[in-house]
């Protein structure tokens, strides 16, 4: 079964980071989603709480 993208249609790209504000990917990982393998693709979404903690420690504003 195909892991969902974690997408929430909030594209907007931090600077310091790299990372989208919605979803908590790098836009190459965003590129590359429908090609990743699933075992990729959850590595990518087993990350988001690090990313997330990143993000917030680097900009502020994600809960």
């Amino acid at each position: 079964m195909a892991v969902k993208s974690p997408c929430i249609d909030v594209c907007s790209f931090d600077g310091k980071t790299g990372l989208c504000i919605g979803c908590l990917r790098t836009l190459d990982e965003i590129r590359g989603w429908k090609k990743m393998t699933d075992h990729r693709r959850h590595q990518v979404i087993n990350d988001r709480s690090r990313r997330a903690a990143r993000l917030k420690r680097e900009v502020g504003t994600v809960d």
